[in-house]
């Protein structure tokens, strides 16, 4: 009986003489045991697209590239020695990819179903798109509507900081960037198509010039396919192509993970906004943790419930470290995330007061 890797080497002599359909890109930190699981899922559900799998490890220590290296030994690894962070790394790992579609793909998640084979045939038949998703779900089975985003306007910023967005998830009108009602069970255009699944015409992302490295994480994609579409191309997502994306696994800690999300939300709004809108959608990210914090605070008073007061310290730490969001990115927050003082990890589920109300995707624009 051979097994996923005997079945990778079985392939490698075919699609190595040939240039692949799929360059599969993932980016690694500390999360050694997912990762293999990951490469396991491509492997064993990956059986009619060639393809190469090229794994950046981002200065992991928790043995990641030691253990791919011993259990894969055909997958590309590149064991950085510094934390890229997402975008870097994937900048890096593109360069090495000889694939005429990349696909970017987390290593907390695990291919269902030809999951990967299934996308490479949609775009195949829908080669103009250009970028390409599919759908994610937990791990009991239940939808992560993190594999897709629309975009921040401030009228969602709004929704956000005041609530609404969390109140009314299911409302497409509070919950715009979370598209509120949408189960992602139909083919669709939208804004964004999260880093966790993301596939993309090569021609296309040489076109961009990748990522913008001055997103360290979290919402690079995001600026990626708003800069696509403005070249004509129409992110879209099928249902045909499932995964479990278990979000959050490199990130337990949930002030610090909120620090990182809205450094790249408020990098993604100086990016492509008027200085109106810039100052208007700042001052409503200002406002989300000052009215978290107050609500929590009260309520951990009122009602003695140690989940609320915990909930409120998250909040006061967010608050007190602002200096590495506000401004978006900065070198600041760059040398924070990649070694930061509270063990640069955090949670995704439910950590930024996401429209999805569900963890990230890395899920990640907006985590």
């Amino acid at each position: 009986m051979v097994d996923a890797a005997g079945k990778f080497e079985m392939r490698d002599a075919i699609y190595r003489a040939a240039e692949p359909d799929i360059s599969i890109i993932i980016v690694s930190y500390n999360t050694r045991i997912m990762t293999l699981e990951c490469i396991r899922s491509v492997l064993a559900q990956t059986t009619t697209a060639l393809y190469e799998v090229i794994v950046f490890d981002n200065a992991s220590t928790d043995g990641s590239p030691e253990a791919i290296r011993a259990n894969f030994p055909q997958v590309e690894l590149i064991a950085s020695q510094e934390n890229l962070g997402f975008a870097g790394a994937n900048n890096m790992a593109a360069m090495r990819a000889r694939g005429r579609r990349f696909l970017l793909l987390n290593p907390d998640t695990l291919i269902l179903d030809h999951a990967i084979d299934r996308l490479h045939e949609f775009a195949d038949a829908n080669p103009r798109f250009g970028i390409w998703g599919g759908r994610t779900l937990l791990s009991d089975g239940s939808l992560n509507p993190g594999s897709c985003w629309g975009d921040a306007t401030l009228w969602s910023i709004f929704c956000l900081a005041t609530g609404l967005t969390n109140l009314m998830r299911s409302s497409a009108v509070f919950n715009p960037e979370g598209y509120g009602g949408w189960k992602r069970d139909s083919i669709r255009a939208v804004d964004i198509v999260t880093g966790c699944f993301l596939l993309i015409d090569r021609e296309l992302w040489e076109q961009l010039d990748g990522f913008d490295p001055e997103f360290f994480m979290y919402g690079e994609e995001a600026d990626l396919c708003r800069r696509a579409r403005k070249l004509g191309a129409c992110p879209t997502i099928t249902p045909a192509a499932t995964i479990i994306h278990y979000g959050g696994a490199s990130e337990p800690d949930h002030a610090e993970y909120r620090i990182k999300v809205f450094a790249g939300r408020l990098t993604l709004l100086r990016r492509h906004h008027s200085a109106a809108t810039i100052l208007a959608g700042k001052t409503l990210y200002m406002m989300l943790p000052l009215l978290r914090l107050l609500a929590y605070g009260t309520a951990g008073v009122v009602s003695g419930r140690n989940d609320f007061r915990e909930k409120a310290r998250n909040w006061r730490h967010f608050w007190q470290y602002r200096q590495r969001w506000v401004n978006g990115w900065s070198d600041v927050g760059v040398r924070s995330a990649r070694g930061n003082p509270r063990n640069n990890v955090s949670n995704e589920t439910g950590a930024a007061e996401h429209p999805s109300g569900d963890a990230q995707s890395r899920s990640r624009h907006q985590g």
